[in-house]
């Protein structure tokens, strides 16, 4: 196949925009090759994960592009970096670490990227229209992007994405065309005890389970219901990008793409139906721990970033079961919330309780944790990644079970959430 470009696209490669345009246009055009798109198409916005840092190189490249004259062509956002730069004291890697850290995240605010520094910039910042063609990092951003706005990425990594974003162009494949939209693999929740279906943490379980079982499909899920809540969404869909490789499902009659099952498998039929059952749930839910219930040391929440809708469920649990003195209680949020508790007086009363906020980054890929207990957590994300990213046990359950276990300093469940009746 052959990439056809156009004019502005040419100009591009011949150096008319600048050095860094030329380099990512030229890095974004072999990488289209390498997906066989026949041509580039225009995005409105980017979403960039290449400002976290993981080592040298990464710093180079973004430098290079600052030399280079790099500036954004579509409004970009940036996800979460290696350290809080509101309150820089909590981090507690090495200073060459936090200054190479830091030098990166100035270098991409030098190309004109908003400094939101956020997993939930369409919680936070930037909500792309349904339909809209953008290109987004980040693996909760990209499925929720897809899944609930209804627009149109494919999974963008480090280095492309600001290569997308310096160019507004992307290759003109895979989830930004219709047909390779279409669901293909269904779940049906008929086995799931229906109060169970309105709780948040059935959510993250779930998510965890279709992940896990979609391999490289697009899920189609039946039997949510049709109040199931944004911040329920992210929750599924972080969980699901993380056990497996989803980057869009569909919930009948609640996503955008599925008013019906039909319309979800553009009228085709199904690669294959499952049900799914509560044995399934539970067994998931034991997948998302590494030890039995016991002692704990961290609370961590905020895995994608908190909203303020999830603080305002938080805040009431925990000023009445404030957190232990020997747990450290950690809540992720991005910069808006964070000024937005502030205005609302809610920062000052989740302080009294010794609530630590962080923002900027997240518990696992920021050394800031500060006991070295098991973590517990409501979220399936980070249950996924705190085992192998901070090397914490960890423990899974709901946000009241997290809060009053961080106020006992052990497990404390809530015992008929899971049962079968």
């Amino acid at each position: 196949m052959t990439l056809t470009l156009t004019p502005q696209d040419h100009a591009m490669l011949n150096g008319e925009f600048g050095e860094a345009t030329q380099m990512a246009l030229r890095i974004l055009t072999t990488m289209a090759t390498v997906y066989g798109a026949t041509e580039l198409l225009d995005i409105e916005s980017a979403h960039i994960d290449g400002c976290l840092y993981h080592g040298q190189s990464g710093l180079d490249f973004a430098e290079r592009l600052v030399a280079g004259g790099a500036q954004v062509r579509v409004p970009t956002t940036l996800n979460v970096g290696a350290i809080d730069l509101v309150h820089p004291e909590q981090f507690l890697g090495s200073a060459d670490l936090a200054q190479r850290s830091t030098q990166l995240m100035h270098a991409y605010q030098q190309m004109g990227c908003a400094p939101i520094w956020t997993c939930t910039p369409y919680q936070a910042m930037h909500r792309p229209a349904f339909g809209s063609q953008i290109a987004w990092a980040e693996s909760n951003a990209i499925v929720f992007a897809n899944s609930v706005l209804g627009a149109r990425t494919n999974r963008y990594g480090d280095f492309i994405d600001i290569c997308a974003a310096l160019t507004g162009r992307a290759p003109a494949v895979g989830l930004h065309l219709t047909a390779q939209r279409r669901g293909q693999l269904v779940f049906h929740l008929s086995g799931i005890r229906p109060d169970l279906l309105h709780e948040d943490v059935f959510f993250a379980v779930l998510g965890y389970f279709i992940g896990a079982h979609s391999q490289n499909q697009i899920p189609v899920i039946v039997g949510l219901p049709a109040d199931t809540t944004e911040d329920q969404l992210k929750a599924l869909g972080a969980a699901a990008a993380s056990s497996g490789a989803v980057a869009l499902f569909h919930a009948v009659g609640v996503t955008p793409e599925a008013p019906t099952l039909a319309d979800a498998l553009q009228h085709q039929p199904a690669s294959a139906e499952h049900a799914v059952t509560m044995a399934d749930i539970r067994a998931t839910l034991d997948k998302l721990a590494t030890v039995p219930d016991g002692r704990i040391g961290v609370v961590a929440l905020g895995s994608p970033h908190f909203s303020l809708a999830e603080f305002e469920q938080l805040l009431p649990l925990v000023e009445q079961y404030p957190p232990h003195p020997s747990v450290d209680f950690i809540v992720c949020t991005n910069r808006l919330a964070l000024g937005a508790l502030q205005k609302r007086g809610w920062l000052d009363r989740l302080k009294a309780v010794n609530v630590r906020l962080v923002v900027d980054t997240c518990v696992v890929v920021m050394p800031v944790v500060r006991q070295r207990g098991t973590l517990m957590t409501n979220s399936g994300k980070f249950a996924h990644y705190t085992p192998g990213n901070i090397g914490l046990e960890v423990i899974f359950g709901s946000l009241e079970e997290c809060v009053r276990s961080g106020a006992q300093g052990d497990v404390w469940r809530n015992k008929t959430l899971w049962s079968s009746t």
